[in-house]
C-alpha cells in the first residue's frame, strides 16, 4: 500500500477529522481513508448514515396529537382572496 503525506490542513478540518474518527470509534488514519473513499465514490456513503440520530423524532403521532396539530394549524388550510391579489 502507498502512503501519501498532506501538509498544511488548517485546523478547524482536523478537528472535524479527530472528532468524525472519535465519533465512529475508528483511527484518524481510518476515517481520512473512508471519507477519501466515499467523496470519489469507490465506496459511497450509506443512505441511512444519520437516521439513528433522529430516531426520537419519528413515530406515530396518537390520537389527541393528531387533534391538536389539526385545530392548530387550521387556519392554514383556508385559503384568503386577498392573499392573492
Amino acid at each position: 500500500m502507498k502512503s501519501i503525506t498532506i501538509h498544511g490542513i488548517d485546523q478547524p478540518l482536523v478537528d472535524m477529522i479527530q472528532s468524525r474518527a472519535k465519533s465512529e470509534g475508528l483511527s484518524v488514519n481510518k476515517t481520512v481513508k473512508k471519507l477519501l473513499e466515499e467523496a470519489l465514490g469507490v465506496k459511497p456513503r450509506p443512505v441511512d448514515t444519520y437516521l439513528e440520530q433522529f430516531e426520537e423524532f419519528c413515530g406515530i403521532w396518537s390520537d389527541s396529537d393528531r387533534e391538536e396539530f389539526e385545530k392548530h394549524t387550521e387556519s392554514l388550510r383556508k385559503i384568503h382572496p386577498g392573499d392573492w391579489k
